[in-house]
């Protein structure tokens, strides 16, 4: 291929086709994060979440409105910035040899749109300190009891193998955070003139975004760390649909979702899937929670 301005445009233009191509070829599988993150444009370095003290409740108006302030220990999530770079000699473009990498930009694609999938899994696997103080998943998150004393709380069965988790994912805010200042694009140093080319005689393609995955609200997920079993499901069911907020006030939580590692799948579909238990009687928990497997999820404590 001739080095002209025309062709190292056309080849980023066939590298960027392969790139989408990658992107989209997980379908829904790619957009996971999707269930169990709230979704937020960035605008600026670091955003500051004010919303994520208390899930907002109807009331009999009775007298003046009651102004809920949107108030969140002033929680903040930074984003970070991901990139993704290969450099493809000038002499495989040369000696036309430059569709072998079309393979590695489709893969490309595919880690960009597995990458938000990846962040929401390591904040749940880092456990990182959420709006009040404590950690995501805790003993101890602070709630007023009904006479405005505060109780300590806990959304974590324990336990010593890998994390299996129930939760509500029917809610427009969840468990968890991923928001986007700069979303995944592919681009390309393609400047025959350029330094960089004249130093090492090769073009550079790849993509960056500028991301992040936080904790959103604990109340919605419940982590258990025992073997997955009927009781286990259950204790963990009833942790979840027992959790409430200031005050008492019921959150009406749905046990929507479970998500299991890979590891786990034979155990949760029989829990969750089959109409009979081991024993022959009938299996109360069938179709009580739809089965997420997520791929990220470490398999081992």
């Amino acid at each position: 291929m001739d080095l002209t301005s025309a062709n190292l445009n056309a080849l980023f233009k066939a590298y960027n086709t392969n790139f989408q191509q990658g992107f989209n070829s997980l379908g829904d599988n790619g957009s996971q994060y999707e269930q169990i993150c709230t979704v937020v444009p960035s605008t600026t370095a670091v955003e500051v979440y004010p919303w994520l003290k208390t899930l907002p409740r109807m009331r009999e108006w009775l007298g003046d409105r009651v102004i809920h302030g949107l108030e969140g220990a002033d929680f903040a999530i930074k984003n970070r910035k991901f990139e993704l770079t290969a450099g493809v000699s000038r002499d495989a473009i040369e000696d036309d040899t430059y569709g072998l990498y079309g393979p590695t930009f489709q893969e490309f694609g595919r880690s960009s749109r597995e990458h938000p999938n990846e962040l929401a899994v390591e904040v749940l696997a880092k456990n990182p300190v959420c709006y009040d103080g404590q950690q995501l998943f805790d003993a101890d998150h602070p709630v007023l009891d009904k006479n405005g004393k505060e109780i300590s709380v806990s959304n974590d069965i324990g336990g010593s193998g890998a994390a299996w988790y129930v939760a509500d994912f029917s809610r427009a805010i969840k468990p968890m955070i991923f928001q986007r200042r700069r979303d995944y694009s592919f681009r390309a140093l393609t400047d025959l003139n350029s330094d960089r080319v004249f130093m090492t005689d090769e073009f550079v393609f790849g993509t960056d975004a500028r991301v992040n995955a936080g904790p959103g609200l604990w109340q919605l997920i419940v982590r258990c760390q025992e073997e997955f079993t009927p009781e286990t499901y259950e204790a963990a069911r009833k942790r979840l649909q027992d959790l409430k907020g200031d005050h008492g006030r019921p959150l009406a939580l749905r046990h929507t979702h479970t998500m299991v590692p890979g590891s786990m799948e034979g155990a949760a579909r029989r829990v969750l899937n089959n109409s009979q238990a081991a024993n022959g009687a009938t299996n109360e928990w069938a179709g009580t929670s739809q089965l997420l497997l997520n791929p990220w999820l470490p398999s081992a404590a």
